[in-house]
C-alpha cells in the first residue's frame, strides 16, 4: 500500500496522475469503471424466516419437534400439541429478542460524506460523494465531512475532528509537509481521512482512496470479517444441551427396548412411555427462564443507565475478566481543563486571566441552561478556568474590544489579538518562548516538558504594547505571562468504579488513540497500569505473536493504536481464556466492539457504528456504570444458577420415576401431559421465583467465576441425583400405596402429581441458598415473590385436582383430606433430607475433605 502521508505534494500528484486544475470528464468516467463508486457495499442480510428457524437449532428444542411429531403419528393428538405449544413460544421468544448485527456495518456506511467540491476541467463542481475517484482535487471547509481519503496539497488554519477515527480527543492540525513513512493513523497530518469532520479552516487535496479502501472501508471490511464470540453461558448451555440430549435419548431408548423386549409390552406403548420419559427429563421451561432471568437483569441495567441490545450479554458481564476500556469519554469527561499555571516571575492571576478571554474565539452559551462550548475545547477551557477564577468574562470582552487578530495557522501555531494599548498572544510554547524577550529559554522549556511528561497539553501566554501588527506579523517586545496545562480530566466516579473492580477481580486496561504521556498520565489518575509502563501502536507492530500474547496480558496501558490493534489485543486476551469486555465511542472501536465479549458502547457521544456493533449501550457515557451493570450481571448468572439447580433435580425426580415404572413393568405413575403440566407450571411460577432473587453480599468481593466453569458442575449433579432420588421415593412411593390401597389409576396418578409439585414447592425454599442453611427467619424473607409463586402454584393444583375441565384435561380427580397429609409430610420430609445434607456437606468441606457435592 502507498504511504501517501510520506511523500510531498508533487509526488503524490504525479503518482495518483493528476493535477491542480482537477481531472476531466472522461478520466472521470473511467477511473470510476475501473475504481468503482465511493461507497461501502450493503451486507448480506438474513431473512425473517431464516432468524426464525435458526431458533430450533438446539439439540433439546429438536429432541422435543421429533417427540411431538412421533407423538401426533400415534394418535396423542393433545400431548403433541402441548409439546409443540412449548416449541413454539420458545421459539418466538428468541426471535423477538435476538438483535440485528448487521446494524453497525449500515452505521458505518452512513458517515460517508453525500455531497462534496471538487475541481474538474478548471473549474469548481459540487457532486455526490458517492462519484468521487482517486486523482480528483477536493476542497475542504469548516463543517464538511471529508468524503474519501485525501493528501492535503493546500491548507489555511485546518483542523479535523478525527475521535470517532483515531481516538485522539483533540482536534488534529493539518499540514502539507509529509510525515514519516512509520507514522500511525492519528499522526498522519497530511492526510485527511473520510467520515472525519473539518472542525475549522479550509483545505484542499487530492483523493488517494475512496470506498473500501479508505481508512473508514477497511473498519467496515475488518467489522465484517469478525466474528463474534459466544457468551460463556451461551458456551456452557450449549455443552450441557449437547451432554444431557445424549444422556436422555440414551436412557429413553433403553426405556423402550426394555419394556418391549423384556416385559414384551406392546411397542407405541412403550414409545410413549419413551416420549413421557423425554418430556420429563428435558428442561424445556428452561429456555423460557433463561430468557425472562435475562429480560428482567436487562430492565434493571436500564435503570442503571446501561441499555442492552441483545439478551445474553447481560450474563456475559457478570463473567467478564477484563476490561479493555477506551479512554476519552469513559474514563475522562472528554472536556478539557486548566490542570495547571506556571507564572512568570511579576506576572498576576489577572493578567493571564485578560489573556485567556481576550486571546480566544470560543464562546459560552448559557442560553440552554447549563454552559455549552462553541469552538475550540482548548480555547473554551481557557473560558472556563477564567470564570472559576471569578474574572467576569462579558466585563473583560466589553472593556477591551478587539483592534486586529492574526488567526491561529500551522505555519506559525499561535493566535496574536491587538487590543487598545497592549497586544496578546497564546500558542504552542516554542513559537511563544521563541519569540520572548529576557527569558532563560531553557529553563521554560524544562517547565513545559515537566508538564508534557504528565500528559498535559500546553500552550504559552505572552503580551506586549499595543503597537499595530505589519503585515501579519506579531513584532517583538513579547512578555511571557504563562505556560498553562490543560488534560481531559478523568471521572471521579470513574477511578472509585476501577477500584471496585479491582476488588472484585477485574483488570482494567486502558486502550487509546491519544497519545503515550497523555495516556500513562491518566492511567496513573485513575490506577490503571503501573505509572509509566506504556505500550504505542508502533511498538506492539514490532513484537513476534509470543511476545504480543505475554505483553498483551502484562501491560494495562495502550497508547497510538489502530483499530487493528484494538481488535487483536482483544484477541489476544480471549486466547489466554480471558472474558473481554470492550468500551468504546468510535468507528474505529467498533471491530474490537464486536469481537469481545461484551461490546459496550457510549450512547451520548458515541458514533451509530460503535453503537450498531456493541450489545450494551450505556446512557451516561460513565465508566461507573459498568461497574454497575457487572454486579447485575453477577446476580442473573446466580439466579440462573439456582434456578438450573431446582429444575434439574425436579426434572430428573419425574423422569426416575417413569424409568422405574417402566423397568418395573408397572403402569405410569404420570402420563406425558401431566409431566408437561407439571414442568411448565412450575418453571413459569417456582422456578421464575428465583430469578428475583437479591445480589448476595459478597457479590463484588469474589473473583469473576472460571471462563470455563461448566453449568453442570459437581454440586448440581450430586443435587440432581441426591433430591431425583428423593422424589422419586415420595412420588412413586405415593403411587404404590394409593394402588396398594384400591385407588383408582386416575386417582393414584393424582395423587403422585400433587406429591411431585409439593416436593418441588419445598425444595424451592432449599434451593435459594446454596451453601448456606434454611431457617425460619430467612425462608421466605429479602424476596417477595417466593410467596406469591408458592401460592400461585397451589390454586393451579387445586383447579388440577377439583375443577371437571382439568380433571377432562388432564386425567385427574378429587382426593381426600388424609392423601393431603400424606402429601405435605412427603414434601416436609424432602426439605429436611436437603437441608440435612447440606450440613453434611458443610461440615465434610470445613474438615477439608472432598465430597461428591464440593
Amino acid at each position: 500500500m502507498t504511504q501517501w502521508h510520506a511523500k510531498d505534494v508533487e509526488s503524490t500528484l504525479t503518482g495518483m496522475k493528476a493535477s491542480r486544475d482537477g481531472l476531466v470528464g472522461e478520466e472521470v468516467l473511467a477511473r470510476l469503471a475501473k475504481y468503482g463508486r465511493n461507497t461501502l457495499p450493503e451486507p448480506p442480510k438474513r431473512s425473517s424466516l431464516r432468524r426464525f428457524l435458526d431458533q430450533f437449532n438446539n439439540l433439546l428444542i429438536l429432541i422435543l419437534v421429533v417427540a411431538s411429531g412421533v407423538t401426533l403419528l400415534l394418535g396423542h393428538t393433545l400431548d403433541s400439541a402441548v409439546i409443540a405449544g412449548v416449541v413454539i413460544i420458545n421459539a418466538l421468544v428468541g426471535y423477538i429478542q435476538e438483535g440485528k448485527a448487521e446494524a453497525a456495518l449500515a452505521a458505518i456506511r452512513t458517515m460517508l460524506s453525500p455531497r462534496a467540491r471538487v475541481r474538474r476541467d478548471g473549474d469548481i463542481h459540487e457532486v455526490d460523494a458517492s462519484d468521487i475517484v482517486p486523482g480528483d482535487i477536493v476542497m475542504l471547509r469548516s463543517g464538511d465531512l471529508v468524503p474519501a481519503d485525501i493528501r492535503l496539497i493546500e491548507t489555511k488554519n485546518l483542523q479535523t475532528e478525527e475521535a470517532a477515527l483515531t481516538g485522539e480527543s483533540m482536534p488534529t492540525t493539518k499540514q502539507v509537509e509529509p510525515v514519516a513513512p512509520d507514522a500511525g493513523i492519528g499522526d498522519r497530518l497530511s492526510l485527511t481521512f473520510a467520515g472525519t469532520l473539518v472542525r475549522t479552516g479550509r483545505g484542499t487535496g487530492v483523493v488517494v482512496a475512496t470506498g473500501l479502501h479508505t481508512e473508514l472501508g477497511r473498519i467496515s471490511a475488518m467489522l465484517k470479517s469478525v466474528q463474534p464470540l459466544a457468551t460463556p453461558l451461551l458456551t456452557a448451555m450449549a455443552r450441557f444441551a449437547r451432554v444431557l440430549s445424549l444422556v436422555i435419548l440414551a436412557a429413553a431408548a433403553v426405556i423402550f427396548l426394555f419394556g418391549w423386549l423384556v416385559h414384551g409390552m406392546d411397542a407405541g406403548d412403550m414409545f410413549i412411555a419413551a416420549v413421557a420419559f423425554a418430556v420429563a427429563a428435558i428442561p424445556e421451561g428452561l429456555p423460557a427462564i433463561i430468557t425472562i432471568t435475562l429480560a428482567v437483569g436487562v430492565q434493571a441495567m436500564a435503570k442503571r443507565n446501561a441499555i442492552v441490545r441483545r439478551l445474553p450479554a447481560v450474563e456475559a458481564l457478570g463473567a467478564v475478566t477484563v476490561i479493555c476500556s477506551d479512554k476519552t469519554g469513559t474514563l475522562t469527561r472528554n472536556e478539557m481543563r486548566v490542570q495547571g499555571v506556571i507564572l512568570n516571575e511579576g506576572v498576576t492571576e489577572a493578567s493571564v486571566m485578560r489573556c485567556a478571554i481576550l486571546c480566544n474565539d470560543a464562546r459560552l452559551d448559557d442560553s440552554e441552561g447549563g454552559t455549552v462550548a462553541v469552538g475550540d475545547p482548548t480555547e473554551y477551557a481557557l473560558k472556563l478556568h477564567a470564570r472559576a477564577s471569578g474574572t467576569d468574562i462579558t466585563e473583560v470582552e466589553a472593556a477591551n474590544p478587539r483592534l486586529d487578530v492574526i488567526p491561529f495557522e500551522s505555519a506559525h501555531r499561535f493566535m496574536a489579538t491587538l487590543h487598545d494599548g497592549f497586544a496578546l498572544m497564546k500558542g504552542a510554547p516554542e513559537a511563544v518562548l521563541s519569540l520572548c524577550e529576557n527569558l532563560d529559554q531553557a529553563a521554560w522549556q524544562q517547565k513545559v516538558d515537566s508538564l508534557a511528561s504528565q500528559g498535559q497539553r500546553t500552550l504559552a501566554l505572552a503580551e506586549r504594547d499595543g503597537s499595530p501588527f505589519t503585515h501579519g506579523t506579531p513584532g517583538s517586545g513579547w512578555r511571557l505571562l504563562a505556560i498553562v496545562g490543560l488534560i481531559d480530566p478523568p471521572r471521579p466516579e470513574a477511578i472509585e468504579a476501577v477500584a471496585a473492580c479491582r476488588d472484585a477481580g477485574i483488570r482494567v486496561k486502558m486502550i487509546t488513540g491519544d497519545h503515550a504521556l497523555t495516556a500513562c498520565a491518566i492511567g496513573t489518575a485513575m490506577g490503571i497500569g503501573d505509572g509509566h509502563t506504556v505500550l504505542t501502536g508502533s511498538q506492539l507492530d514490532e513484537l513476534d505473536e509470543e511476545t504480543f500474547l505475554e505483553r498483551a496480558t502484562s501491560v494495562d496501558v495502550f497508547a497510538r493504536v489502530n483499530p487493528a490493534h484494538k481488535l487483536r489485543l482483544v484477541e489476544a486476551l480471549q486466547q489466554q481464556g480471558e472474558v473481554v469486555a470492550m468500551t468504546g465511542d468510535g468507528v474505529n472501536d467498533a471491530p474490537a466492539l464486536k469481537r469481545a465479549s461484551v461490546g459496550i458502547a457510549m450512547g451520548r457521544k458515541g458514533t451509530e457504528a460503535a453503537r450498531g456493533a456493541a450489545e450494551i449501550v450505556l446512557a451516561d457515557d460513565n465508566f461507573a456504570t459498568i461497574t454497575a451493570a457487572v454486579t447485575e450481571g453477577r446476580r442473573i448468572y446466580d439466579n440462573i444458577r439456582k434456578a438450573v439447580l431446582f429444575i434439574l433435580p425436579t426434572n430428573a425426580g419425574e423422569a426416575m420415576t417413569v424409568g422405574v415404572a417402566v423397568l418395573l413393568g408397572r403402569s405410569l405413575p404420570m402420563t406425558p401431559v401431566q409431566v408437561l403440566w407439571v414442568n411448565m407450571v412450575t418453571a413459569v411460577t417456582l422456578a421464575l421465583a428465583l430469578i428475583f432473587e437479591p445480589a448476595e453480599r459478597d457479590i463484588m468481593s469474589r473473583p469473576p467465576r472460571p471462563p470455563q466453569e461448566p453449568m453442570l458442575s459437581r454440586i448440581l449433579v450430586w443435587r440432581t441425583f441426591f433430591v431425583g432420588a428423593l422424589m422419586l421415593v415420595a412420588t412413586f412411593g405415593m403411587f404404590i400405596l394409593e394402588r396398594a390401597a384400591g385407588a383408582s389409576i386416575e386417582t393414584a396418578r393424582t395423587v403422585a402429581v400433587n406429591t411431585l409439585v409439593m416436593c418441588e414447592i419445598f425444595y424451592l425454599l432449599n434451593s435459594r441458598f446454596l451453601t448456606a442453611m434454611l431457617t425460619p427467619r430467612n425462608a421466605f424473607s429479602g424476596n417477595p415473590w417466593i410467596l406469591t409463586s408458592i401460592a400461585t402454584v397451589v390454586g393451579l393444583q387445586l383447579f388440577f385436582t377439583y375443577w371437571t375441565p382439568m380433571q377432562v384435561l388432564f386425567g385427574s380427580t378429587a382426593i381426600d383430606a388424609a392423601a393431603w397429609i400424606r402429601i405435605l409430610a412427603a414434601g416436609f420430609g424432602l426439605m429436611v433430607l436437603v437441608e440435612l445434607e447440606k450440613w453434611i456437606r458443610g461440615r465434610v468441606s470445613a474438615n477439608g475433605m472432598r465430597h461428591p457435592a464440593a
